[in-house]
């Protein structure tokens, strides 16, 4: 059994989180194993727990990714976390 990238994306289900969805969709890989949670809906104890204090949020093995904490969720940021290179 092989491992898998834990890719968790919280939403609050607006366009721009929307967007932040597509862009890791669009770069993920057979290693990641995507979640998307919007807390309109659930997800708002993980989301607490891993210290979320603003939307869209990555989280790449239970790290949030450092763009999200800088505001601004980049593609080049999110491969740097893992995101679309496979585990070997």
């Amino acid at each position: 059994m092989s491992r898998k990238r834990k890719v968790e994306i919280f939403t609050a289900g607006c366009y721009l989180c929307d967007d932040v969805v597509k862009l890791v969709e669009g770069i993920v890989c057979d290693s990641c194993e995507v979640s998307i949670y919007n807390l309109n809906n659930e997800g708002q104890d993980k989301a607490r727990a891993y210290g979320i204090t603003s939307l869209p949020t990555v989280v790449v093995d239970g790290k949030i990714a450092d763009c999200c904490r800088q505001g601004k969720v980049s593609k080049s940021e999110l491969e740097a976390a893992g995101i679309g290179k496979p585990i070997s």
